[in-house]
């Protein structure tokens, strides 16, 4: 329990939980979160599925890259969203039409 007692300081501890900063990591999981959420966002309207569904696919592969290389709780908290939202932008947007629907 003596990790317990150390302050949670220094310059990465916004997203970092052991007191480093983890630059790659938290690039990821921001990257995962904003594709998440425009994937999410964009799912609910039929005319917007290309953007739904490559910006789900893209953020499905961010963070599952995220997931694997993340070092700390917090970091895999945030993933697991941006992946979820990702994933549920990424079937509706393939319902909707899919990756190249409309194109040909």
């Amino acid at each position: 329990m003596a990790q317990a007692l150390r302050p949670n300081t220094g310059v990465g501890s916004l997203f970092a939980t052991d007191g480093r900063p983890h630059p790659v990591q938290d690039a990821l999981m921001a990257v995962t979160l904003v594709l998440g959420l425009v994937s999410f966002v964009t799912a609910m309207f039929d005319n917007l599925h290309l953007i739904s569904s490559w910006t789900g696919l893209v953020g499905i592969g961010t963070g599952a890259y995220g997931q694997w290389i993340s070092e700390t709780t917090r970091e895999r908290f945030f993933l697991i969203l941006g992946l979820g939202a990702s994933g549920v932008g990424f079937f509706l947007g393939m319902a909707h039409g899919g990756l190249f629907g409309g194109l040909w």
